[in-house]
């Protein structure tokens, strides 16, 4: 179960169970340094290989590459933990879980556009402590751990973020994701609602929404169709940025295909205004 967002209004003291955490987010930075050695040379190349798998989605050997390239320096940094992938599965004890989406947003990938990246997160007993979301070819990246604040640029003079403080679904601004995910599961009225409600509404997508959200850029990200590869990095980073993300009715959960990501302030807000459309 995800614990409740903290919201920090003054230096934070570091906790030993945080310090704990500090050599897990050094090597997840690693990772990502590892990833986007795969992945980059890769984005926009002319024999790039794409096959579609089972559930009919895409991958691409940028992807398999990538996360054999984090799953070879797991087992050689932290072989007693367990591992979650998009691509080849799970493997290892689930008390302390690594979560891997070698390239989030696939098909921008293949198609050349650069909103895709690496998601890299540590669950401990189901609960995502760390994340690292790497965006090589906007050359961004962000990283957070609980207790160590979320951070965005260089690791040597990283720029913490922090989500925003906009208190009124008037004055919001939200990325919906995708209509089709929206319509297939049945949430079209909603979704017409919250369009209207709101300040602005765009699909931004895939993991750079919830980004733009722990940076204070955005108030709202929602979506469906999301395995917990797809979102585990970015809990941790908008948590540790004072957001609050839950599924789509509030449960506390990464594991119930939605997310409704918030930067805190309005979340009860935006659960109350898409649950009255529900039942419209």
């Amino acid at each position: 179960m995800l614990h409740s967002a903290r919201r920090y209004s003054e230096p934070v003291t570091v906790s030993p169970a945080a310090a704990s955490l500090a050599d897990d987010l050094a090597l997840a930075l690693r990772l990502a340094d590892a990833a986007d050695a795969q992945s980059l040379p890769r984005f926009d190349a002319a024999d790039l290989q794409i096959s579609t798998k089972a559930d009919r989605s895409h991958v691409t050997d940028a992807d398999l590459a990538t996360e054999r390239a984090i799953r070879e320096i797991l087992a050689t940094e932290r072989p007693e933990d367990g591992l979650f992938g998009e691509e080849y599965g799970v493997e290892g004890d689930t008390h302390r879980q690594w979560i891997i989406d070698p390239i989030d947003g696939t098909a921008n990938f293949l198609r050349g556009v650069p909103l895709w990246g690496t998601m890299i997160a540590l669950a401990i007993d189901g609960v995502p402590r760390l994340g690292v979301v790497s965006m090589p070819a906007l050359g961004r990246r962000w990283w957070a751990a609980d207790g160590l604040g979320a951070w965005t640029g260089d690791p040597a003079a990283p720029t913490g973020i922090h989500v925003s403080t906009v208190d009124s679904l008037d004055d919001a601004s939200v990325s919906f994701q995708s209509i089709a995910q929206w319509a297939d599961a049945g949430k079209t009225e909603a979704l017409l609602a919250l369009a209207a409600r709101v300040w602005r509404d765009r699909a931004y997508g895939d993991v750079y929404s919830y980004m733009l959200l722990a940076e204070g850029r955005i108030d709202m990200v929602a979506e469906f169709d999301v395995k917990e590869y797809d979102i585990a990095a970015a809990v941790a980073i908008v948590r540790e940025a004072g957001g609050r993300m839950t599924a789509f009715d509030g449960a506390e959960t990464i594991s119930d295909l939605s997310t409704l990501a918030t930067n805190g302030i309005l979340h009860d807000d935006f659960i109350a205004l898409l649950g009255d459309a529900d039942r419209t």
